[in-house]
Formats: C-alpha cells, sequence, structure tokens
C-alpha cells in the first residue's frame, strides 16, 4: 500500500478573473495545497466553494461527514480584504484535509470525488463525475497539477520544497529539449526533422516559464526570510547555470531552423515524383560544401559540425552500437542500486526518529510523573512543617 501523500497549504494568492471570460470579475482567494508524494510534488489552487463541494459530496457517498468539520463561511468579512480571516481559514483548511489524508480511517479519501479534487489519478469512470462535482471552480483548477500554470507555478516557487521540484521539472524540460535536438540533428527525413523541432521549441518554451517562476519564487522566499542567504545563492546559481544551458538549446534549435524550412520547401515542391532527385540534389550540394572548403588545400580539415555525436571516451572508445546500450543499462542499472541503496537508509534513518520520539515521549511522560510527584511530596511537606509549628 502507497504511503498517504504529505499535504499542506503553506500559502495563499489573490486571483482576479478577467471579464472577457464571462463570470464574475470579482477577485478571489485561491488555497495553494501542496502534495508531497514519493516521487514528485505538485500545487493544487482551489476556492473555498471546490472545498464547500468537496465536503458535501464526501458526506453523502460515505454517509457522514469527515472528521474535522470544514470552516464557517463568512457572510461579512471578506478573505480578499482580511489578511486575518485569511490564515485562520488557510489553518483550518489545512488541519480539514490533514484530517481526511493522514488518520486510518480511509473511506473518505478512497472515493474518486478527493482524488478528483487533488489531481490524483483515480480508479476507472470516476474521476470524470467527481470532477464535475468538486472541481467546478475556476479554469486553472481541472487540468494536470501546477507544471505549466503561471499562476500554480509561481505558487510552487513560493514555498522552498517545492520550488526544488519545480527546478526538477525545469531540468527534465530541458534534458527533454536536448534529446529532441539530438532526434532532429539525426533524423534523415524531412517530417521527422521538423516533428522533433516542434518538440524541442515546446520543451523550451515550457523551460522558460518555469524560469520565470522559479525567478519571481526566489523574490518571495528572499522577502519572507523562509530561506538563508547561503541557500538563496546557491538557487542564484542553479538557475543562472540552466538559464545558460536553456540559451544554449534555444540558440542550437534555431541555427538550422532556416535549413529545415527550405528542405520542407524543396519536398513540398518536389513531390513523391521527385524524391530520389531531391535526395540526389542533396547529396551533390553536401559534397560540394565539403569540397569547398578543402578546394584550395587538397585535404578537408575537420571542424565543429552541429549534430555531429559526441567524442568517444576511454569506456565507450572499442564499443559498438550494442555495446554502448548495454553500457548504458548497466550504468543506469548501478543508480538504480545506489538509489534502492539510500532508501533503505532513509527508511533506517526515519525508523530510527521514530523509535527516538517514541523513547522522548516516553521519557517526557515519566518526567511528568515526577513532577507530579515531586507537587504531592511538596504538599505533603509544607503541611507537615505546619503540624510541627502547631505542636512547637
Amino acid at each position: 500500500m502507497a504511503p498517504p501523500a504529505e499535504i499542506s497549504i503553506p500559502t495563499t494568492s489573490i486571483s482576479t478573473p478577467s471579464s472577457e471570460s464571462g463570470g464574475s470579475s470579482k477577485p478571489f482567494t485561491l488555497y495553494n495545497i501542496t502534495l508531497r508524494l514519493p516521487l514528485r510534488s505538485f500545487v493544487v489552487q482551489k476556492r473555498y466553494s471546490d472545498f464547500l463541494a468537496l465536503h458535501q459530496a464526501l458526506t453523502s457517498l460515505v454517509g457522514s461527514p469527515p472528521p474535522e468539520p470544514l470552516p464557517a463561511k463568512n457572510w461579512f468579512k471578506s478573505t480578499v480584504n482580511s489578511p486575518e480571516l485569511t490564515e485562520k481559514r488557510r489553518v483550518a483548511l489545512e488541519r480539514y484535509l490533514r484530517a481526511i489524508a493522514e488518520p486510518p480511517d480511509r473511506r473518505w479519501r478512497d472515493t474518486p470525488v478527493w482524488r478528483a479534487f487533488l489531481n490524483l489519478p483515480g480508479g476507472a469512470g470516476g474521476a470524470n463525475a467527481a470532477a464535475s462535482t468538486a472541481g467546478s471552480g475556476s479554469g486553472i483548477e481541472g487540468k494536470i497539477p501546477a507544471i505549466g500554470l503561471k499562476d500554480a507555478n509561481l505558487a510552487a516557487a513560493s514555498d522552498p520544497g517545492t520550488w526544488l521540484d519545480l527546478h526538477r521539472e525545469l531540468k527534465g524540460a530541458l534534458h527533454e529539449a536536448r534529446v529532441a535536438l539530438g532526434r532532429r540533428d539525426g533524423a534523415t527525413e524531412n517530417m521527422t526533422k521538423l516533428e522533433a523541432g516542434a518538440a524541442a521549441k515546446r520543451a523550451l518554451v515550457r523551460a522558460g516559464s518555469l524560469l520565470g517562476a522559479l525567478q519571481e519564487g526566489l523574490g518571495v522566499l528572499k522577502s519572507s526570510g523562509r530561506v538563508g542567504e547561503g541557500e538563496l545563492r546557491r538557487r542564484r546559481d542553479l538557475l543562472a547555470a540552466a538559464r545558460v544551458e536553456r540559451d544554449g538549446l534555444d540558440k542550437l534549435s534555431s541555427t538550422l531552423a532556416h535549413a529545415s524550412r527550405e528542405a520542407a520547401r524543396q519536398a513540398s515542391i518536389s513531390g513523391p515524383s521527385g524524391s530520389g532527385s531531391s535526395s540526389g540534389e542533396a547529396g551533390e550540394r553536401a559534397k560540394l560544401f565539403a569540397g569547398s572548403s578543402g578546394a584550395g588545400g587538397g585535404s578537408v580539415r575537420g571542424g565543429r559540425v552541429l549534430g555531429a555525436p559526441l567524442p568517444e571516451t576511454e569506456r565507450t572508445r572499442e564499443l559498438n552500437n550494442e555495446g554502448v546500450l548495454q553500457l548504458q543499462r548497466d550504468t543506469m542499472r548501478d543508480q538504480d542500486m545506489e538509489v534502492e541503496a539510500l532508501a533503505r537508509i532513509v527508511r533506517r534513518q526515519k525508523e530510527m526518529g521514530l523509535a527516538i520520539n517514541d523513547e522522548v515521549e516516553r521519557q517526557t511522560n515519566m518526567l511528568d510523573n515526577l513532577n507530579t510527584n515531586v507537587d504531592v511530596v511538596d504538599k505533603k511537606l509544607r503541611v507537615a512543617k505546619g503540624r510541627v509549628k502547631r505542636l512547637g
């Protein structure tokens, strides 16, 4: 059985919908629900009305309300204008969610309504109906969690823990762009090149939006004082390195864009009947460009070639393609084994921490009992001293 998700509401944000959407343009408060799962963390933004719909749906499905009451609606104050009310409701809503997510009683959190509310993967057929019940609020809440949504990205970047998860998403987007560019440069068909180039562009755009959110999140963390100065400098260095990598990939993506468009134009002009002649002309052009650099000296000097394979290393120099693939598999297997060993160490540390916590609680109870006994003995001594004085 998977461990329950660690759930919290560390921050809130104010959202003002545009009047062009057709709904009400009054601002409202969004509660940034942070979920930390074993493999990733993400942020889901919900309004109070969504919590109310969730409470009603859970009560109807289970037959009894959740163990923690939902905070009541205030008809005279708005959380938009009252920071005290916002903080009070945030704490109460976090306590409400934890009362469902953490206790052994799973009746409420096993419902499709609960999983749809938190954008968790649900069972067959139940998520769609539940989404209409618990996620009927604003437009950003029905989508898969925070990555790719500007407001949710900023909310995630404003928390020290989810900031690192968002940075991991950024590194994943850069890796995806790098893989797509390698696939584009190694492709022989024009359509494959265009598709790979478009995939690289999408990944770079996503990386750019994540960079902006992470930069704004650093400003929020600095102003709130939740992260030390040394950690802020480390995270600024991470962003600077990611920005340099993103700019380099963007330049590499634009380098052969004109050549790809020219190849697509030639392919559309030549059509199916001229595909053989088109490839022949491409070969002749390649020979011409290759020969022009060495026409004067006889031999062509090597240089930097865009899209060329990475240089060989000592481990891969004597291997063929199957050997390189096997080496990669062995390396990944070794990494998995190291991760498993690290996970065992973390579990052992957790068990030790829980054992220490139990021992501390026992010692605390013993100290409380000792304190109580000392008070009783002290009272008896005072009574005895009073009696001795009266006898004297």
